[in-house]
């Protein structure tokens, strides 16, 4: 590690990489939001104002894909397979 870096930073981005490639619902909101309080951490140990709300724009923008991730999904979504006629399964 660095001196003067933050560490937070490279957790929360391998966080999201994770909610990213998060096969899950369940999973995936859950990396979602452990990346929001990563990125929340990120920016209340940053000294660099810029950054501090760069960090907690990701970090609203963490909780958002979250939320997405927790609704469920409409009726005949993808889970629903299609109804294959009794003539082609022989």
């Amino acid at each position: 590690m660095s001196f003067g870096k933050n560490p937070h930073v490279a957790k929360a981005t391998l966080a999201e990489q994770k909610a990213q490639s998060a096969s899950d619902v369940n999973a995936r909101a859950l990396a979602w939001r452990e990346a929001a309080r990563l990125w929340e951490r990120a920016a209340e140990r940053e000294p660099v104002e810029k950054r501090v709300v760069e960090y907690q724009q990701r970090a609203e923008g963490a909780r958002q894909q979250a939320a997405e991730a927790e609704r469920p999904e409409p009726e005949g979504g993808p889970e629903a397979p299609a109804a294959t006629p009794r003539t082609a399964l022989n």
